[in-house]
């Protein structure tokens, strides 16, 4: 198995955009994700909350049919992505595997290692420190 992460997708409105979820079909119809669990948790302008399986909304179903979907993601974890959710916006909690890191996952694990700490960076941070190397004259 590759490595496991669970993502929370925001977005403004009531769902998640068509183009997004498609995006998302084709990396795991390709084979470089594997969708494991979905839920939606939309918060409406008063900062009334709704969690709904994503598999009941018909725009996400190329991305939560499967034989492989277990229902993982729970209550919790909605109540939790809710706290932080701006009040007319709504997110796709998805617990995905990286499939494209399968083997390398196994060469490690044999070798008796293991992932340890992962972080996520940013596009934006990225591209500002690109910026700032580029302003300076370090970026090569």
């Amino acid at each position: 198995m590759g490595p496991v992460e669970f993502l929370v997708l925001a977005f403004p409105g009531g769902h998640p955009t068509r183009q997004a979820m498609a995006e998302v079909a084709a990396l795991q119809f390709g084979g470089q994700l594997r969708v494991i669990d979905t839920l939606v948790v939309r918060k409406d302008e008063y900062g009334d909350v709704e969690a709904i399986e994503a598999t009941h909304i018909p725009d996400l179903h190329e991305v939560t049919a499967g034989p492989d979907v277990v229902n993982l993601i729970g209550a919790d974890d909605a109540q939790e992505c809710a706290n932080v959710l701006e009040p007319g916006w709504c997110a796709l909690l998805a617990l995905v595997e990286h499939r494209w890191a399968v083997k390398a996952a196994r060469a490690v694990r044999e070798g008796g290692g293991h992932l340890a700490a992962a972080v996520r960076i940013p596009p934006d941070r990225v591209a500002e420190a690109r910026a700032a190397l580029a302003a300076a004259g370090m970026e090569g």
